[in-house]
C-alpha cells in the first residue's frame, strides 16, 4: 500500500503539495496503484556546485520522495551520490528530509568527475541486497556526460535483463548527446528492452512546475513495464 496522505500530513506537511501533484502525474499515466522502488542517484562533479547550492538538488530529492510515498510503502527513497567514484549511499525519508541533500553533499567533500557505470553499479547492488520484489524507478540526475560512454552503455545494456527502469534528468546546458543516446539504444540489438528515458530540465529546473515534472518522469515507465512483463523482467 503507498503512504497515505494523512501520514504524509502528520509526518512531511511540506511535502503534501507535492505528494498530490505526483498522484495526479501517476494517474494520467495510468500509474496509480503500481509499486516501485524508488533510487534517486545524484551528480556530484564540480560543475554541480551552484545546484546544490541553490537548493535546486534538495528540491529534486523533495519531490522524488513524494513521488516514493506513492509507489513504495515505507517513504524511504535511497540515495547514492556520484562524482569520479561512489561518493556514498544514504536515504531521505518522509521523516528526514530538510536539508538533507547539502549536508550530506558538504560531507562527502571533494566534488570530482562522472562516473555513470560506478553509480548505476551501486544501484543494482543496493536493488538486489535489498529483497525487493517490486521493480526499480531509479531517477537518475547528471549535468553531463560520463567518464566513460563504454562504461555506461554496457552496465545499461546488462541492466536490461534486470527489473530496473533508469529516469535520466539532465541539468544545466549541455547538449547531453550521450544521454539521447543511451535513451535511443536500439532494442533487441543492444538490449532486450528499453530500460532508460530521459529528458533535459534546462539550467534552472526549479522553474519546471511540478505538475510538468512528474509527467516526464512518468513518460516512459508505463512501456517498459508493459515490455519488461511480457519478457519476464518483471513479475505480472
Amino acid at each position: 500500500m503507498p503512504v497515505s496522505l494523512e501520514k504524509v500530513e502528520q509526518t512531511a506537511p511540506n511535502l503534501v503539495s507535492l505528494y498530490k501533484q505526483a498522484d495526479a502525474g501517476l494517474r494520467k499515466h495510468r500509474l496509480h496503484g503500481e509499486r516501485a522502488a524508488v533510487y534517486l542517484v545524484l551528480d556530484r562533479s564540480g560543475s554541480m556546485r551552484e545546484f546544490y547550492r541553490d537548493g535546486t538538488v534538495q528540491h529534486l530529492a523533495e519531490q522524488v520522495l513524494a513521488l516514493a510515498a506513492h509507489f513504495d510503502d515505507d517513504g524511504t527513497v535511497p540515495l547514492v551520490f556520484f562524482s569520479t567514484g561512489v561518493d556514498g549511499i544514504d536515504e531521505v525519508t518522509l521523516d528526514q528530509y530538510g536539508g538533507r541533500i547539502n549536508k550530506l553533499n558538504d560531507a562527502y567533500g571533494h566534488m570530482g568527475r562522472t562516473d555513470y557505470a560506478a553509480a548505476m553499479t551501486a544501484v543494482i547492488d543496493h536493488y538486489r541486497r535489498s529483497g525487493s520484489t517490486a521493480p526499480a524507478f531509479v531517477v537518475f540526475q547528471t549535468d553531463g556526460g560520463p567518464s566513460s560512454r563504454t562504461a555506461a552503455v554496457d552496465v545499461l545494456c546488462r541492466a536490461a535483463k534486470l527489473p530496473l527502469f533508469w529516469q535520466f534528468i539532465g541539468f544545466g546546458q549541455d547538449e547531453f548527446r550521450f544521454l539521447h543516446r543511451l535513451d535511443d539504444l536500439p532494442v533487441p540489438a543492444k538490449r532486450v528492452v528499453d530500460n532508460a528515458g530521459f529528458f533535459p530540465a534546462g539550467k534552472d529546473p526549479r522553474a519546471i512546475p511540478d505538475e510538468e515534472l512528474y509527467d516526464r518522469l512518468m513518460q516512459e515507465f508505463p512501456q517498459w513495464l508493459t515490455a519488461a512483463r511480457a519478457q519476464g523482467i518483471v513479475s505480472r
